[in-house]
């Protein structure tokens, strides 16, 4: 298998149908997949492997204890990137560089505390200009940060050639 494009990091999903469409795109994407424990769902839920369909056999995945374990395990890499509602600095102000990690707090209550205190300078958020707005459905949200760093390392290369 080659080396990810990017890497989505999950962090206590709650649920498993978004769990299943983020595996999906990361299948579609050449992006790998990290679970931080613990889970709101089983992995062999039949809610997981539907929205997945037959993707999920193709999925680079990996699924840790907490996060410490996720920081040892891969080496404690430094370009990490948390996506979350509590900062005004745009998704779209970030450089994106493949190998990348993208982190994600889970639907119920984003990430927890301790990492908001920890990484407060590498928080970024999706613009919401809507009136009403609270937040994105997380696998929308994988999505949209997904595809601007493609689009800034993949598409913009390809654009130049």
């Amino acid at each position: 298998m080659m080396k990810p494009c990017y890497n989505i990091v999950l962090v206590a999903p709650e649920i498993p149908q978004n769990t299943g469409t983020i595996g999906r795109l990361c299948v579609c994407t050449d992006a790998a997949l990290h679970l931080i424990k613990p889970l709101g769902f089983s992995l062999d839920e039949a809610h997981l492997r539907r929205a997945g369909l037959d993707y999920w056999p193709h999925l680079h995945w990996h699924l840790y204890d907490d996060w410490e374990d996720f920081l040892q395990r891969n080496g404690h890499p430094t370009r990490l990137f948390f996506c979350s509602t509590k900062t005004s600095q745009s998704i779209y102000d970030q450089t994106f560089a493949e190998g990348d990690w993208l982190i994600f707090g889970n639907e119920g209550h984003g990430l927890p505390h301790a990492l908001y205190e920890r990484y407060a300078d590498q928080l970024y958020t999706i613009p919401m200009p809507g009136e009403h707005a609270r937040s994105h459905n997380l696998a929308n949200a994988v999505s949209i940060a997904l595809y601007e760093a493609l689009r800034q390392t993949r598409w913009q290369s390809h654009a130049a050639r």
